[in-house]
């Protein structure tokens, strides 16, 4: 798997690699980019004729030959060349002005579909891809990373190709101009190209780091914002302060070090340019004075150089945000290439409706290899059967109902629903038909209706109280002020779990499954609120087949039978009073709970 925190996957790919890739998003949007390339070729000559008009009203001025009555034989007035001068300035800003809404609406096209598809990729993700990677990290990634390439698209992508037509224009009306001055102007040309290479060496390098440290600082943040609470009670503070200090300090010192290069590259193209504008005002001014040369021609000469190296400082600028580009890029790639490991089987099928038997026949599963979590389990259970498991912390008793799930896949073995393999079954449709209760009950932000639908249209307001009346949620929701429409804030922390517990069922019901699962979904609660769940519990248990996993007995005394397990293997079946009068491990778990009756 994509290691997240070190980062090591992204050095397989290669610039050819991910600029391929980054250029199939743009592939639905060529016309747009075409028209794009279309407006700036003309905007770019119209910017070319700017130093040529003002040397020519120079040399209107002083009375020198004109460079076009020396090319054509015509001799235009000043208020000709002005007039034309300010035209080329309005049509070329007309032309700017239109290639950047074009160019921006796409990129945000582009963006908004990349977006879409790391946010789909990570949603298709199996469990273990989000025990292992954390959530803060994975925000960067699908927001932050993906922003950043949206400069890449909206400016870098065809201002590139402006630049470097801009850079060849400009030479060519130089060599036009004076082909000696333009010679000399040349020399400086391996000096550029040198230090380029080695900026865009270190730059990539200087880039790389500022992305992975951004994703440490924002994964530490998100992790301990979430748990602020443990680290206030435990006085944590200080030692949270250090951390978040030492991942910040490298935060800075990798932004100091890419400011470092580009605070470097800059000065020394600017040093390029004074070099060669030094040469041509000492032998340009040479041949003014020899009379080889009129002034305006060395003014106009002047302005194409001095426009000669702003693209070249802007093609720096454009390199800065592809080498950021591509760091974010290789990042996101990194995530869409992560394929999950629970996967749909070819011939995978979906069923209409089912029954709700499940048997579980010689299933082995191990979270790390050859460390058995369970071993050889076999069991059934009939449709619309309550069944309970119950054993010590790590007996594998929540792993079941993982596998049922397909959280994860079984190493050996088989799980039947209805007969049928549960990896024959399309895994969306093999979860639409299984309720999920939590002992960590997670509630959006929204309303308590939309909790309980999950935004689902098809679920009406009726309904939603119906199930909410048929768990007894109604009981506290019908006191709030705005009742079904009363806000959740943040993870629901405005209820008391007992009250998120009793929500979540209502959710469970309102989507009609055939089996529901209870993991450990009343041991956060009071005594009061569970004489409500136990109440609730007995009416959803004739609603279809039902799993529990519980370690208040109390809950599970009323379940057709209880499945005892230890060590990943099941010790025991039957029900609360056969196993009772078994005087097994089932009679010493009771003992021990209720040691104080």
């Amino acid at each position: 798997m994509y290691d997240i925190d070190t980062d090591q996957r992204q050095y397989s790919y290669s610039d050819k690699t991910i600029l391929k890739r980054l250029l199939s998003y743009a592939k639905p949007f060529i016309p747009a980019f075409v028209l794009t390339f279309i407006l700036m070729i003309f905007a770019v000559l119209f910017q070319l004729m700017e130093p040529f008009l003002i040397g020519e009203s120079i040399n209107i001025i002083t009375g020198d030959t004109l460079t076009i009555e020396r090319y054509f034989g015509v001799a235009p007035t000043l208020a000709i060349v002005l007039v034309v001068f300010a035209l080329s300035i309005v049509f070329g800003a007309v032309l700017e002005y239109a290639q950047t809404m074009i160019l921006q609406k796409a990129g945000q096209s582009i963006i908004y579909n990349m977006r879409e598809e790391a946010f789909t990729h990570v949603e298709r993700q199996d469990i273990e891809y989000f025990t292992k990677i954390p959530t803060g990290k994975l925000v960067t990634r699908v927001a932050n990373d993906t922003n950043k390439l949206n400069e890449m698209y909206t400016d870098v992508l065809v201002n590139v190709f402006r630049n470097l037509f801009m850079i060849l224009g400009i030479a060519g009306a130089m060599f036009i101009l004076n082909w000696r001055l333009a010679s000399l102007t040349m020399i400086v040309m391996p000096f550029i190209v040198f230090f380029s290479f080695l900026f865009r060496k270190f730059a990539r390098k200087a880039y790389r780091a500022v992305r992975v440290n951004t994703s440490r600082v924002n994964g530490f943040l998100s992790e301990h914002l979430s748990g602020m609470k443990i680290v206030q009670i435990f006085n944590k503070e200080k030692d949270k302060h250090r951390e978040f200090d030492e991942n910040n300090t490298a935060l800075k010192e990798s932004e100091l070090r890419q400011l470092l290069v580009f605070a470097v590259y800059r000065p020394t193209m600017y040093m390029l340019f004074m070099v060669a504008t030094i040469v041509i005002f000492y032998f340009g001014g040479m041949q003014v004075i020899a009379g080889t040369l009129t002034a305006g021609t060395l003014v106009a000469f002047y302005n194409y150089l001095r426009r000669f190296f702003e693209p070249i400082q802007q093609l720096a600028e454009q390199f800065n945000v592809i080498q950021e580009a591509f760091a974010s890029s290789e990042r996101i790639f990194a995530i869409l290439d992560e394929e999950p490991t629970v996967l749909d089987a070819d011939d995978a099928i979906e069923l209409s409706d089912i029954k709700g038997a499940i048997e579980f026949k010689n299933v082995w599963f191990a979270y790390t290899e050859d460390e058995w979590v369970l071993k050889d389990v076999s069991f059934k259970v009939n449709a619309k059967e309550a069944i309970a498991f119950v054993g010590a912390t790590g007996a594998g008793k929540t792993t079941i109902l993982r596998l049922l799930t397909r959280d994860y896949d079984i190493d050996h073995g088989q799980i039947l629903l209805d007969g049928i393999d549960i990896r024959k079954i399309k895994i969306s449709n093999l979860r639409s038909f299984i309720g999920v209760m939590l002992q960590d009950v997670f509630m959006f932000s929204g309303t308590i209706t939309s909790n309980i639908t999950l935004r689902d249209e098809n679920i009406t307001e009726e309904e939603v109280k119906e199930a909410s009346h048929y768990v007894d949620a109604d009981r506290f929701i019908e006191k709030l002020p705005k009742t079904y429409h009363e806000r959740v804030r943040e993870r629901g922390n405005n209820f008391s779990a007992g009250q998120r517990q009793l929500v979540s069922f209502a959710r469970t019901l309102v989507h009609k499954p055939r089996i529901m699962i209870l993991d450990e979904a009343t041991a956060n609660i009071d005594t009061e609120t569970e004489e409500i769940i136990q109440e609730s519990l007995k009416k959803m248990m004739n609603i279809g087949t039902m799993l529990i996993v519980a370690h208040r007995l109390s809950t599970i005394q009323h379940v057709d039978r209880i499945i005892v397990m230890e060590k990943g293997e099941i010790i025991e079946q039957g029900d609360h009073q056969e196993l009772l009068r078994q005087r097994g491990h089932y009679y010493y778990l009771y003992k021990l709970q209720y040691k104080d009756q």
